[in-house]
């Protein structure tokens, strides 16, 4: 799964910490996806899209998860 968490995470000039904050995990959990240590779900993804969007991103899912493109 290609995952543009950091990316738009950085570009809003957020930190792990304070992303994770807002959607309520640790800084773990979070850096956890960042790093494709771990996969999130879809429900998992939609607070990681709605916590860029009220932090001052204009992101979608496909945005922040780029769909797989199946060859």
């Amino acid at each position: 799964m290609d995952i543009n968490i950091k990316h738009y995470r950085l570009k809003a000039g957020l930190t792990v910490s304070s992303l994770a904050e807002t959607i309520g995990w640790s800084t773990s959990r979070l850096s956890n996806y960042e790093q494709g240590i771990r996969a999130p779900g879809l429900a998992e993804c939609r607070l990681i899209v709605a916590a860029l969007n009220s932090r001052g991103q204009k992101v979608s899912l496909d945005d922040v998860f780029p769909p797989c493109v199946v060859a």
